[in-house]
């Protein structure tokens, strides 16, 4: 039996039962809108390649401050028209007022968004965070917003009630493996607002980008311990770019282990050679921490791919996720020599 035959241990059971094909990891990925005209082909064509790995749904950014409220619309509307993804659009409470805010929800609901990921935003770049003097000052006022509006529009028309029954509204939340390092929270704290956010009405949430096993498991254990029930789905960022996982690093405040950069930094940049093994040994980091979550319980993976489609695609394909594979989670084969050989000079 083939690696990718063995079944998952946490998917015995819906092997047993006939159920493989259904219960497996979920895959998803982040997108965010083009920033300029020019960059729309080149996002497209990075939309298509994702398709190809049968994602369970994608979601689509929020600029700060509502700054790509426009553009956001504008790609979810276009992967709904376009394709068969299912987007979840990204929603933020920065710079907005609640009737604002709801106002925006009904426009992506008319356009037949049905899922959001309910966040209380990053500050603008030049400012700290505070709530709109009208707005909503948490994520879980956001999720109790989103709810209340689907509310009104069920019982203000049958035609919406029957649609919310065959769809019905699915909200998401942010979740910090390490603590908020944006609103200096601790992960006790930020569980406890994990807490609230489920109270209010999400349904799942995401992490936040870690690079050790432990962050996740640690902080699904206190979840739970919390009496937090929702899925929690680790969001993983492909290890392959040691300049973009410092750039993530000083957005997000979480640091790349060292044991990481070391290992990327120690190949030439200006080889091309070099920069393959560099790619395959910063996949093959990625492929441990997802069998390493997936082991751990989680119930797939969501993967940041900064519109690349490349080291995502890499990576769900060395960990047996990939658009040809069934999904049942299997461990994959230990890696040829040179895919992991660092240079030592």
């Amino acid at each position: 039996m083939s690696s990718r035959d063995t079944p998952h241990p946490l998917d015995a059971h819906a092997v047993a039962d006939g159920l493989g094909a259904v219960d497996r990891p979920t895959v998803s990925f982040e997108l965010f809108p083009p920033r300029n005209p020019d960059a729309a082909p080149r996002l497209w064509a990075t939309v298509q390649e994702l398709a190809a790995a049968r994602p369970d749904f994608v979601s689509v950014t929020y600029g700060a401050s509502g700054s790509t409220r426009t553009t956001t619309r504008q790609l979810v509307r276009r992967l709904l028209r376009e394709t068969s993804l299912t987007p979840i659009a990204h929603l933020t409470c920065v710079a907005a007022s609640a009737d604002d805010l709801a106002r925006t929800v009904e426009e992506f609901l008319d356009e037949g968004v049905r899922s959001f990921l309910a966040l209380r935003g990053d500050p603008p770049a030049d400012g700290s965070w505070a709530p709109h003097p009208e707005g909503l000052p948490t994520a879980s006022a956001l999720v109790a917003l989103l709810r209340d509006v689907e509310r009104r529009r069920c019982a203000s028309s049958p035609a919406q009630a029957v649609r919310a029954a065959t769809r019905p509204l699915s909200v998401a939340v942010a979740a910090f493996p390490r603590g908020n390092a944006g609103s200096g929270s601790s992960r006790e704290q930020d569980v406890a607002a994990l807490l609230a956010k489920q109270q209010a009405g999400a349904d799942f949430a995401i992490t936040q980008v870690f690079y050790d096993v432990a962050d996740y498991c640690e902080l699904v254990a206190l979840a739970r311990d919390a009496g937090v029930t929702i899925p929690v789905v680790p969001g993983i960022i492909p290890t392959t770019d040691p300049a973009r996982l410092r750039r993530v690093a000083q957005l997000t405040g979480v640091p790349v282990p060292q044991r990481v950069l070391d290992v990327l930094d120690a190949f030439d940049a200006d080889e091309p050679a070099d920069v393959a093994r560099r790619h395959r040994a910063g996949t093959r980091m990625g492929v441990d921490l997802v069998n390493g979550v997936l082991d751990g319980g989680a119930p797939g993976v969501h993967l940041y791919t900064f519109n690349t489609h490349g080291p995502a695609l890499d990576l769900l394909d060395g960990a047996g996720l990939g658009g040809d594979a069934p999904r049942a989670h299997s461990r994959v084969t230990p890696a040829a020599p040179d895919l992991l050989t660092v240079p030592t000079t």
